[in-house]
């Protein structure tokens, strides 16, 4: 067998072996029972190894909603979301290309527009056309609304939760900083800091849980250099404008220390009106108050159907 291939089957089949690996450890009950729901979806010209299988989570039933996470981290991030929504739609949710538990064949590369290419694959692959809707964490709001410009009738609405990447340009990072850089985001300590950053109430939010899953994805093979790839190519930015067209909400945690102050300042100047605050929240609304995040989804979805939600007691018309 060519070693080249061989390599990249087994970089592949490493990562399934690593997730039957860890996801009996999992402390996270909500996190744990995600796996069940864990397919490996084929997708054409992402990956230089065509035997590439992509991880995404696909369960409940109803309107399609596509969930995109956040920088460095996995599906796992919407453990607290899921159970609410799946109730009324079917949730697609995968891991960005170059993140999370997706395998890292060699020769691939990574960066803004690759990760455009895999969600725009994701898209064609699951609407079956029928537009779906798009929610986006963090860095994934502003991937949310690219894909949202890109495709106007494939996307319906949009729901941004704590989005970065808005504003400003991201310098590229050469080497061997970027790598550099990728290794110190990797320690422990680091990891603890940005997890504690992340929540309004980090004393009574952040455990062993939060932490473990925070990092539960480092081993996947590959990690350390599809990250400082991506570092290199400028990671995302500056994607706040042009506004898309679709219906657009956005959630802002009230004690959010994650976000620069002046890219909340443009992201207030451009988008006030679609602005809703979680009083809290630090950066993570998905996973402080789910039920306010799925209570504002269904507001507006509830307004176009006329129809009602209930959402552990708190019905909305």
């Amino acid at each position: 067998m060519n070693q080249e291939v061989k390599k990249n089957i087994d970089t592949t089949n490493a990562t399934k072996a690593y997730i039957n690996e860890i996801r009996n450890q999992i402390i996270d009950n909500q996190a744990s029972k995600l796996f069940e729901d864990l397919k490996w979806i084929q997708l054409e010209n992402i990956s230089s190894n065509k035997s590439d299988l992509f991880p995404t989570v696909l369960t409940g039933k109803g309107n399609k909603i596509l969930l995109i996470h956040g920088f460095d981290s996995c599906f796992l991030e919407y453990r607290r979301l899921i159970p609410i929504l799946k109730k009324k739609n079917k949730l697609i949710i995968p891991d960005l290309y170059g993140f999370g538990f997706c395998p890292r064949s060699s020769g691939n590369k990574y960066g803004f527009k690759y990760l455009m290419k895999h969600l725009n694959s994701i898209l064609n692959h699951f609407s079956n056309n029928q537009p779906i809707g798009v929610i986006g964490a963090s860095m994934g709001g502003a991937l949310a609304l690219e894909l949202a410009r890109q495709n106007p009738k494939k996307v319906n609405k949009l729901l941004l939760l704590s989005p970065a990447g808005l504003a400003g340009k991201n310098p590229k990072i050469p080497w061997p900083f970027n790598h550099l850089g990728a290794f110190f985001l990797s320690r422990p300590f680091v990891r603890r800091g940005l997890c504690k950053q992340a929540f309004a109430d980090p004393t009574n939010s952040v455990g062993p849980a939060e932490e473990q899953i925070a990092s539960i994805h480092l081993k996947v093979p590959g990690w350390q250099s599809s990250l400082a790839d991506f570092a290199a190519d400028g990671g995302v930015s500056g994607c706040g404008l042009p506004k898309p067209t679709q219906p657009l909400k956005i959630i802002l945690g009230k004690y959010d220390r994650i976000i620069p102050k002046n890219e909340k300042e443009e992201t207030y100047r451009n988008y006030n009106s679609n602005i809703e605050i979680a009083l809290n929240s630090g950066h993570l609304p998905h996973l402080e108050e789910p039920k306010l995040v799925a209570c504002l989804l269904y507001t507006s979805d509830a307004a176009d159907e006329e129809d009602s939600v209930d959402l552990g007691g708190r019905r909305i018309i």
